[in-house]
């Protein structure tokens, strides 16, 4: 026993003394203390209780004071996860990465890789891979961030032990989203690709840094639902729905074709019973469906803030009033025109159809319709018709009143989210082939909708044969760029550059199993390149939140991000083609760039060069909430200000405390916390950031739970005066807990 244990502490010692050396900045003697004087008391402890032991030493100390003990609890992680990794791998002389062959070999005898791995690359070309693989960069992790990885999105055996290592991970994806690239340059894509992930320059969505490589699961995000106005319209996409939902997509859906409570059906009246049990039903898929065995299903349902079911709608995530019509489960979000933010600022009122009626009475639908200019358009014009015409029904309301409402729940549930429906379709760049109804699960995606119609059932040689005309079900795939360190290393073009190849390489691998949502995917070619690490920069910059310095610095930066993404979504054209629906759309005609006040000498070439060349993709840029892959990465969530110096994360059985990212005497003064900000800097900001995201941005707005209503609502209307598209949970200090969507983090 006396042998083991001063083995044991000559192991601790060695392992000190080589933290000592990485970490020179940090006083390791009452840590060394701490850890000798604990080894006395566990005189037979195993590696695997000496690891714990010294990884709880240096989290304890991890704090606003000393935030770089998370490197060296980090550190100690990863010998742990290289040792669990070797013994699982039969290699255990090996001292952290092994064979690369022979781990992707493994996992496929496993089932949990795909086999198309080996069918795609030579022996010799996995060989040449491995021999890109650094794992010095596994040092570029924090603690939170090597253990989140580890935990979530490290393949392992069917018993949950550690294989996969984390720059495994990164060439797998590297190697599974450009193995169709032509050969003679795929292993240099590759290179490049790997390179921007292992640096932590970007990161892949939840739905790709998981699945990719693997023989489950596909890659793509969210997913955005049309529900037509009849029974079996409803009944398949709830089915559509629960497919997705099994292969980890979030969900959008917007409801506001379905009649309203009291409408009636085929001719006999009152009868309908609205929206409401529709949500019931989604809201059991959502518990019962959920995500790859981890976690619930994430659906969203949006509705017109016309719609005479408006009000339930609104209390059905509340906690109080008549359990049968409370859907707790789903996130709402609210359709809101130009004209009843107007009505709400005049103090007018507001008028409440059921979307059925019009369409029988007035022989339109009135959400096909927006302002397509501020202050005058098709909306307006369409719903002045149904206020005036006195054979429809409607219900009256205060604008204001309605307002409240919104507000009311969102200071309890969070939600509803914002959806300023004539903003987004004034600057859809797809107008040509459609209109956009809704958001997804986290308000960043904004491209064309329609539902999905049958239009044939027959019965032929004793097969029943379905035809269906199939709608827009929008896809979200997405990545995003870690601001800090691409813009502070100077590499933001080159990182741009293979990110969106990568993007555009998810819409042909993917397989998502429902049709339609394949179709769209391959018809707009949608991506949505997004950022985080936000405050982060402002921090190293020294630059205030509250500035316009902050402001101006958004303005330019963005602009630069939008540049270089539709440059590259140009140059892929030019070499693969343009997306199907191009020709027509406001890349092709030029609109794109007038609308954005595009007009310098290099914005006017690359217009010409799209116009010559087209773009790739249809859609371009989103800003998704990602907040576990920027945990990943070191950095600050998307565009969202740090909520505290220093918190703890929980997972599930332990705490780990963590700081904000290069916290130090100088960064400090410029990490002014979400609840501390005033939000109109926020929105002013975001205001210039949306000029050049042709998408949404999941942008939340942080109030105390005391906030005055006037001063909520100042808010709101300064979103939409700013031009905000959307904007995502109002996050107070009573409801300061609510989680992100997973799928859309990246």
């Amino acid at each position: 026993m006396e042998l083991k244990t001063e083995i044991r502490t000559q192991g601790a010692v060695q392992m000190l003394g080589e933290m000592k050396d990485r970490h020179q900045s940090l006083s390791f003697t009452e840590y060394e203390e701490k850890v000798l004087k604990a080894l006395e008391v566990k005189k037979d402890a195993d590696d695997e209780q000496l690891d714990n032991l010294l990884i709880l030493a240096a989290v304890e100390r991890i704090s606003s004071l000393e935030p770089d003990w998370t490197y060296v609890a980090a550190d100690i992680y990863l010998k742990k996860l290289y040792r669990a990794s070797s013994i699982s791998r039969g290699t255990l002389s090996s001292k952290g990465y092994g064979s690369f062959y022979d781990m992707i070999a493994l996992l496929a005898g496993l089932g949990i890789y795909d086999r198309s791995l080996f069918q795609s690359y030579s022996k010799e070309e996995i060989h040449t891979l491995e021999k890109m693989i650094d794992p010095e960069k596994d040092r570029l992790f924090t603690y939170i961030g090597i253990v989140t990885l580890a935990e979530r999105y490290l393949a392992k055996s069917h018993d949950g032990k550690f294989i996969e290592l984390p720059q495994e991970r990164f060439m797998v994806i590297a190697m599974t989203l450009l193995a169709d690239e032509p050969k003679e340059k795929r292993l240099e894509l590759i290179k490049e690709a790997y390179w921007a992930l292992s640096n932590l320059y970007m990161t892949v969505a939840t739905p790709t840094l998981a699945n990719a490589g693997k023989s489950y699961g596909q890659l793509s995000s969210c997913f955005i639902d049309t529900v037509e106005d009849d029974l079996r319209s409803i009944y398949d996409s709830n089915t559509d729905v629960s497919t997705l939902s099994k292969n980890g997509g979030g969900i959008g859906i917007y409801l506001g074709k379905i009649r309203s409570r009291g409408s009636d059906i085929k001719g006999f009246k009152g009868v309908s019973s609205g929206v409401i049990p529709w949500m019931k039903q989604l809201n059991n898929t959502a518990v019962s469906v959920d995500q790859l065995g981890q976690r619930q299903g994430a659906i969203a349902v949006y509705l017109d803030v016309w719609h005479k079911d408006i009000f339930p709608f609104l209390d059905s995530k509340l906690n109080n009033g008549d359990e049968r019509q409370r859907t707790h489960d789903l996130f709402t979000g609210v359709c809101i025109p130009d004209l009843f933010m107007e009505q709400v600022e005049n103090r007018g009122d507001w008028y409440l159809f059921d979307p059925h009626e019009v369409r029988k009475v007035m022989g339109f639908s009135l959400e096909d319709y927006f302002d397509e200019e501020q202050g005058r358009g098709s909306f307006r014009e369409k719903y002045w018709e149904c206020v005036f015409n006195l054979d429809l029904s409607r219900t009256t309301v205060p604008a204001i009143e309605l307002f409240k409402s919104i507000m009311i729940s969102q200071l309890e549930t969070g939600t509803p989210y914002m959806f300023y429906r004539d903003t987004v379709n004034r600057f859809n760049s797809n107008q040509h082939k459609g209109m956009i109804y809704c958001s997804n699960l986290c308000t960043e995606i904004t491209q064309n909708m329609s539902a999905t119609v049958m239009e044939e059932e027959r019965v032929e040689d004793g097969t029943i044969i379905t035809y269906k005309k199939p709608g827009d079900y929008v896809v979200c795939n997405l990545s995003s760029l870690s601001l800090a360190k691409a813009v502070k290393d100077g590499v933001l073009e080159r990182v741009i550059t293979i990110a969106v190849r990568m993007l555009d390489n998810v819409i042909d691998i993917n397989e998502i199993p429902v049709l339609q949502a394949q179709l769209t995917n391959e018809r707009y070619r949608g991506i949505g390149l997004g950022t985080y690490g936000w405050h982060h920069l402002l921090a190293l910059e020294g630059i205030k939140w509250e500035s316009e310095e902050a402001v101006d610095y958004c303005d330019s930066l963005y602009e630069e991000i939008a540049y270089h993404t539709i440059k590259a979504s140009s140059a892929l054209a030019e070499e693969k083609g343009a997306y199907p629906y191009f020709t027509g759309s406001e890349w092709s005609t030029g609109e794109y760039f007038e609308k954005r006040g595009y007009n310098s000498r290099r914005w006017r070439e690359l217009k010409e060069e799209v116009h010559r060349n087209g773009v790739r993709n249809g859609y371009l840029m989103a800003v998704a909430p990602n907040s576990s892959t920027s945990l990943i990465a070191g950095s600050t969530a998307s565009i969202d200000p740090v909520f505290r110096h220093e918190y703890s994360e929980e997972k599930k059985d332990y705490k780990i405390p963590v700081t904000a990212p290069d916290l130090s005497p100088h960064t400090t003064w410029y990490y002014k916390t979400a609840y501390n900000i005033d939000q109109h800097w926020s929105i002013k900001q975001n205001a210039k950031r949306q000029r050049h995201i042709d998408q949404s941005i999941s942008f939340n707005l942080y109030v105390r739970n005391d906030i005055k209503a006037k001063a909520l609502l100042d808010i709101h209307l300064d979103a939409w005066k700013s031009g905000l598209k959307t904007t995502y949970y109002v996050r107070s200090t009573s409801n300061a807990e609510i989680e992100d969507c997973e799928s859309c983090h990246s």
